[in-house]
């Protein structure tokens, strides 16, 4: 299947991406300089962040966004990188964390106000931020909507979107690792977090026996297995951070047991 994109918005779209890609960074490192005389910025941090701006731009500009026209298989290596892998290192990036350090007080503010608006609580409750993820995809690829993103600028720029902005709000839904007025409990974000990566497993299989029309078997079946393998490595990725994080936070609180019960 080849899907030609031709003139027109095509270059527009990928100059929008490299300007958003722009901005994320140029943002991020400002507020770093912002925030240089607070207590010292996690170098990791950093590191993941740009990383997580290498992935996405790597899912959308060269090579790999060039293949995805006519393959199956690199559309979904595409997939798994702007929508999986860039969100979990973008979070892990801990955005909001950096803001509120850099921001002027009344700034700061605003933005805690921002996190508290109704429209966000709902959007980052697990379940809704994971059936917003699962739910795209399921529509992307049960649907007509596959090969009108080939064929409209405005489309793919829509579904792209879609994707990693579904795919980051799931993530910082679920790692809960920048301040979070709604953060929901450790239960619920567990069991929606495997909900979800049973959901996405399902349909990967049924790609591999479904693939979208036009699709060349061997190469929807290795798109599909690229879905399954990948998606695992970043879903098992998020368990262990998800378990990480309980322990942390719960340490502190068993040691604070341990002391009242040891002086009894």
């Amino acid at each position: 299947m080849n899907h030609q994109h031709g003139a027109g918005p095509w270059p527009l779209l990928e100059t929008g991406v490299v300007l958003a890609l722009l901005v994320a960074a140029s943002g991020y490192a400002a507020a770093l300089r912002a925030a240089r005389d607070r207590s010292p910025w996690p170098v990791h941090r950093t590191a993941l962040w740009f990383a997580g701006l290498v992935c996405a731009g790597a899912a959308m500009l060269g090579p790999v966004a060039e293949a995805a026209r006519a393959s199956f298989t690199a559309h979904m290596l595409g997939h798994v990188l702007l929508g999986m892998l860039a969100p979990l290192l973008l979070v892990l990036g801990a955005p909001v964390t950096l803001a509120l350090r850099a921001l002027p007080a009344d700034r700061a503010r605003t933005l805690t106000g921002l996190l508290r608006h109704p429209v966000v609580r709902i959007v980052t409750r697990p379940a809704v931020a994971a059936t917003l993820n699962a739910g795209g995809l399921w529509l992307l690829y049960t649907t007509d909507l596959y090969h009108q993103m080939h064929g409209s600028a405005l489309v793919h720029a829509g579904v792209h979107a879609h994707v990693f902005l579904a795919g980051y709000v799931f993530t910082a839904s679920i790692l809960s690792v920048d301040p979070d007025p709604h953060r929901a409990p450790l239960t619920v974000r567990a069991a929606v977090l495997v909900t979800f990566i049973a959901v996405h497993s399902v349909l990967a299989k049924w790609l591999y026996a479904h693939p979208p029309e036009g699709v060349e078997l061997a190469d929807a079946e290795a798109g599909a297995q690229l879905m399954y393998y990948a998606g695992d490595v970043v879903d098992v990725t998020l368990i262990v951070l998800l378990l990480a994080g309980w322990y942390t936070a719960a340490r502190p609180r068993d040691a604070a047991l341990v002391g009242p019960r040891a002086a009894a």
